[in-house]
């Protein structure tokens, strides 16, 4: 057969993960009644498919130390990782998936979903990210925290309740980081150190808000004893915001790291000027 004449592939088949299910993507709407796939769709699919290559190893690490695990979402949304996380590695084994987030019709529509599908160990909790620790709906024991494109300070949010619960493992995927390029933003009248032209210009103010916010995330995790690990989700190409954060807490914390990483946290504070932000961070 000639190349001109041979079929092209399915280009479904360079997205989906092996067995995943063509009936959920449809009612997740990722995927038309008829089975087509558009490009923001495509992108996304293609996105939450490439965090749970990462995130699967670590599940089945759980499971082999003898864990069901919990998995807690924050700022679910409509709760596509969720969904597909659960038809991927939760859908007859041990362990389940919750989803928290602000929008009440959101939540609703996940759980009805949930029902109708019988995914009977995914929960939804109605609430801001910020107070989800103290949230009675939660399990007790989380053993993963992820927040797929969790928008400005709810990365922080999610952090800061995978660090209270001690939660073994994070994926996060953080969008939108605007609360450091504010600050940075209201200093351009203010006598400062040479430093200051990396965040004098606005598109330097936002691209170099963004890096510098990941980076105190990593420091701030490093603190409170795991392990970190930074790369890229997907190619530049599908989405710009790109960097997925993974935490390991480590068997046995090194007191001497932890201490080398909140220095220059602290440090890196005092000299971009972001003090008043210390307890996000600290």
């Amino acid at each position: 057969m000639s190349k001109t004449s041979a079929a092209k592939p399915d280009p479904l088949e360079t997205i989906l993960r092996p067995g995943q299910s063509i009936a959920l993507l449809k009612h997740l709407h990722i995927l038309t009644a008829d089975g087509r796939l558009n490009q923001d769709t495509r992108r996304k699919l293609k996105q939450v498919n490439h965090l749970l290559q990462f995130i699967e190893p670590l599940i089945t690490a759980l499971r082999e130390g003898g864990v069901a695990p919990n998995i807690v979402d924050h700022g679910a949304g409509k709760s596509y990782l969720g969904f597909l996380l659960y038809d991927a590695v939760f859908n007859g084994r041990s362990g389940s998936v919750w989803g928290i987030e602000s929008r009440a019709d959101l939540i609703a529509s996940t759980a009805a979903l949930a029902k109708t599908l019988g995914f009977e160990r995914m929960g939804f909790v109605l609430g801001d990210t910020a107070g989800a620790a103290n949230h009675a709906a939660l399990p007790s024991e989380v053993h993963m925290v992820t927040a797929l494109h969790a928008c400005n300070t709810a990365t922080d949010d999610a952090i800061r309740f995978g660090i209270a619960k001690n939660a073994p493992y994070m994926a996060l995927v953080p969008c939108c980081q605007a609360q450091v390029a504010a600050v940075l933003r209201a200093q351009h009248t203010k006598p400062t150190s040479a430093l200051a032209a990396l965040w004098q210009r606005p598109l330097h103010t936002r691209e170099f808000g963004s890096q510098l916010t990941n980076v105190l995330r990593c420091l701030q995790l490093e603190t409170a004893g795991y392990q970190v690990t930074v790369t890229e989700l997907v190619g530049w190409e599908h989405s710009m915001k790109n960097e997925l954060i993974i935490a390991k807490r480590t068997g046995k914390p090194n007191a001497a790291l932890q201490e080398k990483s909140r220095l220059q946290l602290e440090a890196i504070l005092q000299e971009t000027h972001l003090t008043v932000l210390r307890e996000r961070f600290l």
